[in-house]
């Protein structure tokens, strides 16, 4: 385990069953699809997450990416997410899922279904791994969510501090004092 994480809160193993249960629940709502839904990840913290649910994905899916930033080096949003990145693909007329890393204020989920949905999507689904309503300031939420967790700042497996901790294999709480260093 990484020094600066109080325990893991996800492992490899666990991670990797969610993944399957996403990419199951996603196959199941998009099966008789006309067209293959295009699948959006919001760099960089879904990455890892996206690229496994639409691996294990039986149904043909349009890849494509976006970044959104709300969080800079801190430990808050700052509630205003700016596109930082545009989609490369219309989304009109399509049938939208968008991968997310962590759903906590709803700030970006909210900023991201108004954009959407005002470019003409025929539907907007939200997979996250992660749920965090204690924290939600908007009334938002994820279509399927694969884990609820408290108020603790979490990294590894694409999610991140500062750009830190990124690569690191499983979840886990980071240390306080990490990032309340003034």
């Amino acid at each position: 385990m990484n020094k600066d994480l109080e325990r893991i809160v996800l492992s490899e193993k666990e991670i990797a069953q969610m993944v399957k249960s996403a990419a199951a629940w996603l196959d199941e709502k998009f099966k008789n699809a006309d067209t293959p839904p295009l699948a959006i990840s919001v760099l960089k913290g879904s990455v890892f997450f996206y690229c496994d649910v639409v691996r294990a994905m039986q149904t043909s899916v349009q890849l494509d990416f976006m970044t959104v930033s709300s969080y800079g080096n801190a430990a808050e949003s700052s509630g205003v997410p700016k596109i930082v990145m545009d989609l490369a693909a219309s989304v009109y007329d399509r049938d939208v899922i968008l991968v997310e890393d962590i759903v906590d204020s709803g700030h970006t989920l909210s900023r991201m279904k108004d954009l959407i949905l005002g470019r003409g999507a025929k539907s907007f689904t939200v997979v996250t791994l992660f749920d965090k309503p204690s924290r939600r300031k908007l009334p938002i939420q994820a279509d399927y969510s694969c884990c609820e967790i408290g108020d603790e700042f979490i990294v590894g497996y694409g999610l991140d501090y500062a750009q830190q901790y990124r690569s690191l294999p499983y979840v886990g709480i980071l240390k306080r004092e990490i990032y309340e260093k003034k």
